[in-house]
């Protein structure tokens, strides 16, 4: 496993360097652009079976790096955004503290963990606009049950320095912006853009299935879809964005007090 992830690393890191035909947004602008065209939040805190409190104290303080990091980046036509470009390496030295990572179904503590909770945000939002998602990895596990869940199930975006990267293409002749912060209480972004929006997006999950396998598991599947209506609220297209499939790691039918 040590020898995979350092061939993929530095595959990643040889791309950086000599793939030109993608140009990877740098730039940063201290004003906010005009309108807004996406805007999410989720809470910074949950009681989560099993993980200790100060696992998610020290995620809040790797958010806040990483929102330093990415908050303002502008986004012309043409570039693309890759989180790990931006943020960088998650280190001690930086001021990232050990938060929880989920690993083959279970968690660990780890360096810079819980910086998916920042990398599903921009992906959920990213969604909701016309953006282009170029690159997303799913989870491999379903860890904790739908407790409180306001998102169709698999509609985030894992990512491992550097590898499992999230990048977004901006295919549109408008500049957009991402903003994002750590509040009291949530997680909190957006994005902005120069001109106001067309559209409007509803994303919503299709085909959605627990299934128990051969080998005594249950597996999880859905489809991720997207309706994009114009102003009139007529639909003018109705896309398939991604599918899901994951290893549950709890059981589907939870009696009361279980969750």
């Amino acid at each position: 496993m040590y020898l995979g992830k350092l061939y993929f690393t530095l595959r990643r890191y040889l791309k950086w360097i000599c793939n030109r035909s993608i140009k990877y947004a740098f730039r940063f602008k201290a004003e906010e652009l005009p309108y807004r065209a996406a805007s999410h939040k989720t809470p910074l805190y949950r009681q989560l079976r099993n993980v200790d409190m100060w696992l998610q104290e020290n995620k809040v303080t790797n958010l806040k790096i990483a929102c330093e990091k990415l908050n303002k980046i502008t986004l012309r036509p043409g570039e693309t955004f890759s989180f790990w470009r931006l943020v960088g390496k998650p280190t001690k030295a930086k001021g990232f503290l050990e938060g929880m990572v989920l690993t083959n179904g279970s968690f660990t503590a780890g360096i810079g963990g819980g910086l998916c909770q920042l990398s599903n945000l921009i992906y959920w939002m990213a969604l909701h606009t016309p953006l282009t998602v170029t690159e997303r990895w799913r989870h491999t596990h379903d860890v904790f049950p739908d407790s409180n869940r306001t998102q169709p199930f698999g509609s985030g975006a894992t990512v491992v320095y550097n590898y499992v990267d999230l990048q977004i293409k901006n295919d549109t002749p408008y500049e957009y912006q991402l903003n994002v912060f750590v509040g009291d209480k949530d997680l909190e972004g957006e994005w902005r853009c120069a001109q106001p929006s067309h559209f409007k997006y509803e994303i919503y999950e299709n085909n959605h299935l627990i299934k128990q396998e051969w080998w005594g598991g249950y597996m999880r599947h859905n489809e991720i879809r997207r309706s994009v209506f114009d102003q009139n609220g007529n639909k003018v297209s109705d896309d398939f964005i991604t599918e899901n499939h994951a290893i549950m790691m709890y059981e589907p039918l939870l009696g009361d007090g279980e969750i």
